[in-house]
């Protein structure tokens, strides 16, 4: 013989007495397991805001391997600094190899933490202590910075040589436009960057695009005494 399959219809009928209670007790059972999902799931998407919220206090600035040595050296100054004058919160992270920078009770300026992140981060860059703690001093100073193939597109022995006619013999010419145009000039591979006032960076920046472009460095110089004599 052969059973004919129940529909689900028909096998709701039969169902009285225990057996619906046991159904609807089990319907109810998988209600609050779907509630509870939906709940944890909605919590999942308002927590991490709040952890946004307190990370967003915490300056962060990444230190190459290259800097690491200098900045073990001048720690100690440099904490000086940052505690002492600034009244803020500074460590070393040494596991993710970054300076992180919080705000504490003792904080009065707002920008404080953010004057201190561009400190820390010049003197990553390459810049001289005391060439770094000018941003903590002066408020018309910042940090410009930009690629040779921003300027001009070489790769290999012609970015090479392009390098050395911005440094010049023994940096001959990077000191000529440091103190024609009063800024500093860090040269990282082929990056370049310029401390100094917005008008001092677009002289020194202005010179050297010009050398990038190919002009002889007597021009540029010629250049720099124009600028030099504005300046006395």
């Amino acid at each position: 013989f052969f059973f004919k399959q129940q529909t689900a219809y028909e096998i709701a009928q039969r169902l009285v007495g225990s057996e619906m209670c046991i159904r609807d007790r089990l319907w109810q059972k998988q209600q609050r397991v779907r509630t509870q999902k939906k709940r944890e799931w909605i919590s999942t998407l308002i927590r991490p805001q709040k952890k946004s919220a307190k990370k967003a206090d915490i300056f962060t600035i990444s230190v190459p391997p290259n800097r690491l040595t200098p900045l073990k050296t001048n720690w100690e100054a440099i904490v000086k600094t940052v505690v002492e004058h600034m009244k803020l919160q500074i460590r070393m992270n040494v596991k993710k190899k970054m300076v992180e920078i919080k705000r504490s009770a003792q904080t009065l300026d707002s920008g404080a933490p953010q004057k201190a992140a561009d400190f820390i981060k010049a003197f990553v860059l390459g810049f001289e202590l005391q060439d770094a703690l000018a941003l903590l001093r002066l408020d018309d100073l910042y940090v410009d910075s930009f690629e040779v193939k921003d300027v001009k597109n070489l790769e290999g022995d012609h970015l090479s040589r392009c390098i050395g006619r911005i440094c010049g013999e023994k940096g001959k010419t990077k000191y000529a436009i440091e103190n024609a145009t009063k800024t500093r000039i860090i040269i990282a591979e082929s990056k370049i960057h310029i401390l100094g006032t917005y008008s001092n960076i677009k002289f020194a920046r202005d010179a050297i695009c010009s050398l990038i472009l190919g002009s002889p460095p007597g021009k540029v110089y010629s250049q720099l005494k124009t600028i030099s004599k504005r300046y006395r």
